[in-house]
């Protein structure tokens, strides 16, 4: 019996209306349209404290990270929208990811993201589309054993790329884009055949 993708789909954007969130969206139709069950989430409704040891210590794991990893855990791959700030990952971004780093008693290191699958996608104002700041969330994200896929997107000048709609004006990017959330779905399918 052949496995249904899990995808959990969010954004390093915490922006109502954020570009990153529409692009995202344009990504899960194509993992939806590839046959994965996705599940999209707002990592604001977490209300994440910034990561710190004595924190863990003193009021043991925040109840938004569980649900974080519990999350995680459930879905073979992520999409992930990664907005630019200063030339690299967001704090939201980076924040969610050191929480669901910290092991729970009795689970395996890095289990919410060892083996899993990812693309990562970014849009920006500016010319290179958060191009920069993909280069950092990749680099994280490979360091703590996610399997992020080579094809990226990098959206430049985005204040002009959506139609009223939600769907990008250049079909050829609207392809890429789609084709981001097909190829995660694609590669869990073959990963557990």
């Amino acid at each position: 019996m052949a496995t249904t993708p899990r995808i959990l789909a969010f954004s390093g954007s915490s922006r109502d209306g954020s570009y990153n969130g529409r692009l995202l969206e344009i990504a899960v139709s194509g993992a939806r349209a590839a046959g994965a069950e996705v599940s999209v989430m707002n990592l604001r409704e977490l209300r994440l404290p910034l990561f710190d040891e004595d924190l863990e210590q003193t009021e043991g794991f925040p109840e938004g990270a569980g649900a974080l990893k519990k999350l995680m855990l459930a879905h073979h791959g992520f999409l992930i929208a990664c907005p630019e700030y200063n030339s690299s990952i967001t704090p939201v971004l980076k924040n969610a990811i050191d929480w669901a780093s910290r092991p729970l008693a009795g689970e395996a290191p890095l289990a919410c993201f060892s083996g899993k699958i990812a693309a990562i996608m970014s849009a920006s104002p500016g010319k290179l589309g958060g191009l920069r700041g993909l280069v950092h969330v990749r680099a994280i994200l490979s360091n703590i054993n996610v399997i992020v896929i080579p094809d990226q997107v990098a959206i430049g000048e985005v204040q002009h790329a959506f139609h009223s709609k939600g769907e990008l004006k250049s079909k050829d990017q609207q392809r890429v884009v789609e084709g981001l959330g097909e190829k995660v779905a694609e590669l869990i399918t073959k990963l557990a055949a």
